[in-house]
Parts: structure tokens; C-alpha cells; sequence
């Protein structure tokens, strides 16, 4: 399930609106939902624009994984962080992505554990 979450966070950092349609079609379910405390969004080209829009926001910051994957029946959960590159995150949230027959994320809860003031 790493390779998931992997696939999830190259997304989220593809600030190349070309390669990150790409990464969607590839990777994310046509159906796709995302929901955060922000957003709540369904099907690829809204993911896409809320991935614009959070880079617009954080420019030059980038998404990592925090610390191990869990994973059962088709879903995992991991922990993320957002910043500057190399450096300790700004922003640290929660995922739980739920995966299609074909692997694809189809469903994406999100929360955040650590936002700047």
C-alpha cells in the first residue's frame, strides 16, 4: 500500500497541471470524492482544482509521507506533511483513502492534525 500513497502524494505534488491529469487518470477512480475539513469535491478534474488551488496557497511547500501506512480490505490511512521541501512540515494531516476494484483511489477522507495559526 505504500506504492498508494506514493501515487497519492506525486499528485498532490504535481504542480504541472499536464502531468497531474495525467497522475489523476492513471491513478484516481473516475468517481472520485475528496473530503477535508475544506473541501469536499467528486471526480478527477475537481481533485485536480483543489490540488491547484492548495499549491496557489502554499507555494513551493510539498507533501510527504509521516510515518507508516495501515492498510485493510481495500483502504489505508497515513499521515502526511506539508512544506518546505527538506524541511519539518507546516502542516501535518490525516488520510483515509478507500481504493476501487481496480486499485484507484476512489474516496479520500482527509483531516488536519497541525495547521499554522
Amino acid at each position: 500500500m505504500n506504492e498508494i500513497v506514493t501515487r497519492y502524494l506525486a499528485t498532490w505534488n504535481a504542480s504541472d497541471a499536464a502531468t497531474r491529469d495525467e497522475l489523476l487518470e492513471q491513478y484516481w477512480a473516475p468517481e472520485c470524492v475528496y473530503v477535508d475539513p475544506l473541501a469536499e469535491v467528486a471526480g478527477r478534474a475537481a481533485v485536480g482544482a483543489t490540488i491547484a488551488a492548495v499549491q496557489g496557497q502554499f507555494p513551493d511547500f510539498v507533501f510527504s509521507q509521516v510515518g507508516a501506512v495501515d492498510a485493510h480490505h481495500g483502504q489505508l490511512r497515513f499521515q502526511w506533511g506539508l512544506g518546505p521541501a527538506d524541511a519539518e512540515p507546516v502542516v501535518i494531516g490525516f488520510d483515509v483513502v478507500v481504493l476501487d476494484a481496480e486499485q484507484r483511489i476512489q474516496d479520500v477522507r482527509g483531516f488536519l492534525d497541525k495547521v499554522p495559526a
